[in-house]
């Protein structure tokens, strides 16, 4: 293929919503803006009949799960109805690993779906530089871009002493309980903290408002926030707590630090490299979270000079577009060449 050809990628997601997860906003427009290449957003139709030179997916879970059995299962024909075409018109797959391991709690027929696309996989992207790729496979590495431009349009608060914040879906997984619990054995009636996002259960829903209601400093706003909500609660915040029990891309830590807040994060192989890389004041990290670590966290974010920044300059989305054209044309050269060697994940 010629390099002056436009390349038509066919993405997994479909026009953004004002839900929609900011990150792909942006990487639409990103792309948007590269020469070269031309997006479409998703739809059955197009996918299953459209012209395109490759098939971008980024979370394919979304593809054959649906409201009820009935649409899910319909979802499910109509994904593998997909995948055969991919397959006869030798179309690539590039698929971005936004998580490491299949959803919990799928179906069979699901699970069996999810490898397949895994199988048709020519080139994979990585958001941070410690992603586990598939044995053998063709990838590249895409740092996870900024939100400061996503932020800029709207105030920036001023930070409140003392004032721990935690912000985006409520799984069990992300440890909000606990960090009610050890917060509420933290000394100190100058101490707050605010906790807001969407639970996944109604059930998770009633046991963080039990916890709450034991310390009057805890507050929590148990339902989606805005973008302008969630720039106000990070803003006023000395410090962000987000103690995922399992964290590899965290678009939440991102956007704390892009509005120029310190985050305390669990210590594994990727919050260390993204403390080296932009700032180790930046990333406060714990073996275990205890009463202890999040007083000494609190202590050094009031620390802090508001006038620092932490060091954003590897996340630019200036140069993200033209980065996944590359990718999408080197996808394109390994199909054309059988080299490709993508293998199942997780």
């Amino acid at each position: 293929m010629s390099r002056r050809e436009r390349i038509v990628v066919q993405q997994s997601f479909p026009v953004p919503r004002p839900t929609t997860n900011p990150y792909i906003v942006m990487l639409r427009d990103s792309l948007a803006a590269t020469p070269g290449v031309e997006v479409r957003t998703f739809g059955w139709r197009s996918a299953l009949l459209g012209r395109y030179d490759v098939f971008h997916a980024h979370w394919p879970e979304i593809l054959v799960t649906g409201h009820g059995p009935v649409k899910s299962l319909g979802r499910q024909a109509l994904t593998g109805l997909l995948l055969l075409r991919l397959a006869a018109t030798g179309t690539p797959v590039v698929r971005t690993l936004h998580n490491l391991h299949l959803p919990q709690g799928i179906s069979r027929r699901e699970r069996a779906l999810l490898r397949w696309f895994d199988r048709r996989t020519v080139l994979w992207i990585g958001l941070n530089p410690t992603t586990p790729f598939p044995a053998g496979s063709a990838h590249e590495t895409i740092l996870h871009g900024d939100y400061r431009e996503w932020f800029a349009r709207f105030p920036h608060s001023d930070r409140e002493t003392g004032r721990v914040g935690y912000f985006g879906l409520i799984r069990r997984y992300k440890g909000v309980e606990e960090l009610i619990e050890v917060f509420a054995a933290v000394p100190g009636d100058g101490l707050r903290l605010a906790v807001a996002g969407r639970p996944s259960t109604e059930e998770l829903a009633g046991s963080v408002r039990a916890l709450a209601a034991r310390d009057p400093r805890v507050s929590v706003t148990l339902a989606f926030l805005e973008d302008a909500e969630i720039a106000e609660l990070v803003g006023r915040s000395e410090l962000i707590a987000l103690p995922y029990r399992d964290m590899h891309n965290s678009g939440g830590v991102l956007a704390a630090l892009s509005l120029d807040r310190p985050v305390l994060v669990p210590g594994n192989e990727t919050t260390e490299a993204l403390a080296r890389e932009v700032g180790e004041e930046w990333v406060l990290r714990y073996d275990r979270l205890t009463p202890e670590v999040l007083a000494a966290a609190i202590a050094r974010a009031a620390a802090f000079d508001p006038d620092d920044r932490p060091d954003l300059s590897a996340r630019s989305w200036a140069d993200a577009g033209r980065r996944h054209l590359d990718a999408y044309r080197r996808a394109i050269d390994l199909r054309r060449s059988g080299r490709s060697r993508g293998r199942a994940a997780g």
